[in-house]
């Protein structure tokens, strides 16, 4: 028996439109990523060892307790969570946004519980954030016995 042989079709594909699609997409997101703009806070971090100055009267202090808790303005907050301090910001009513907001935290409290803080102030249109260090003190000679 005598089989024909088929001939072999050359398989080709046309991958010129797929190209131009995958060069649209990436002009596309170029332009797309230069266009978003993104927030900085300005922040003033004052040395450890330097001099103190006076702040005015009129300035915002929050303390950030070592478990995460916060204080505004010498009033504890009922919570920690990023609403109920904005809400108490807010109920501050200052209209100058340039007012010092001062954020006092403990050397053990976690970041990101500071992190909310500068957060909140952002958010609320604060743009002087100062952070506070106390001064290093001087080690102490043991007492010779």
């Amino acid at each position: 028996m005598k089989f024909r042989r088929q001939r072999q079709t050359e398989v080709h594909i046309d991958v010129t439109n797929f190209i131009d699609i995958l060069l649209l997409l990436l002009i596309f997101f170029m332009v797309a990523t230069t266009m978003t703009q993104q927030g900085h806070l300005k922040l003033e971090l004052p040395q450890a060892d330097g001099s103190t100055e006076q702040q005015p009267g009129d300035k915002i202090e929050v303390i950030v307790d070592q478990k995460g808790g916060y204080a505004l303005n010498g009033q504890e907050l009922i919570n920690n969570q990023l609403s109920t301090l904005i809400s108490a910001v807010e109920k501050l009513n200052l209209a100058d946004k340039k007012t010092p907001f001062v954020v006092t935290a403990d050397a053990n409290a976690p970041y990101q519980f500071v992190v909310t803080v500068m957060d909140a102030a952002g958010k609320t249109g604060f743009t002087n954030i100062q952070m506070t260090t106390k001064n290093p003190v001087a080690p102490q000679a043991a007492p010779e016995p």
